[in-house]
């Protein structure tokens, strides 16, 4: 190429790049707005390992989420019924494992749940227990049972006045009127004769690994709210 080409393109290029440099000072670079969040998606598109203590530990977060749903809502919903006709129309509602709410969140979460007792008011309900694993109720028993299942357990424990109204002792707690009732619905009742703060059997949770291990990703990146209490009936 000639040499006055050779300067004149110098001249024509030294100058541009002076003015492109120029344009990008530091103090006029535009600043991407909301990097926080930015940083937070690219990082939850992340593909993670989930780990097997990983598993065990989302186990326990949605057992504890779905049985504190079902346990609140037991107690609103039979504060509601024995105010509006006692033991006679409450009797009905103390299955919080079969009311909506809850069935749809076990959906959600891929679990199935029982309540059990050593001493049940069903006897369908009726399985052993270990002592230990019933005392307070900070206890949980989780387990991976297969590559496919897992397990959670806690006490259920009798911490609401109201309940004694339906499990307490017979003649102080329960009427011989409403324990009649009670006879006449379950004829091989064992559950009376409990006192506040004593187990009186526990929650036990079936949990399908997709349902764990998606509760765990929700969890961890942030994705999960807790299901707000819903209106009763």
């Amino acid at each position: 190429m000639p040499a006055f080409v050779n300067n004149l393109l110098c001249k024509i290029a030294l100058p541009t790049l002076a003015l492109a440099f120029a344009a990008c000072r530091p103090d006029q670079v535009e600043h991407l707005k909301d990097s926080k969040r930015i940083g937070i998606e690219a990082e939850n598109w992340e593909v993670k390992r989930i780990m097997p203590r990983d598993l065990l530990h989302a186990t326990r977060w949605a057992g504890d989420s779905l049985t504190a749903t079902a346990d609140s809502l037991l107690r609103r919903t039979l504060a509601r019924e024995l105010a509006r006709g006692g033991v006679a129309r409450a009797l009905a509602f103390c299955q919080p494992e079969t009311y909506g709410a809850v069935d749809s969140l076990a959906g959600v979460l891929k679990a199935t749940a029982h309540r059990v007792s050593e001493r049940p008011r069903n006897p369908a309900h009726q399985v052993p227990l270990l002592a230990e694993e019933m005392h307070p109720d900070t206890v949980r028993t989780i387990k991976r049972l297969s590559q496919e299942v897992f397990f959670y357990q806690r006490p259920i424990v009798l911490n609401n006045q109201l309940c004694l109204r339906c499990h307490g002792e017979v003649g102080k707690d329960i009427s011989a009127a409403d324990y009649a009732l009670i006879k006449q619905k379950y004829p091989q009742d064992q559950a009376t004769g409990y006192r506040l703060g004593q187990a009186m059997g526990a929650w036990q949770l079936s949990l399908q690994r997709p349902g764990v291990a998606e509760f765990w990703t929700m969890k961890t990146r942030k994705k999960w709210k807790e299901h707000k209490m819903p209106k009763l009936f």
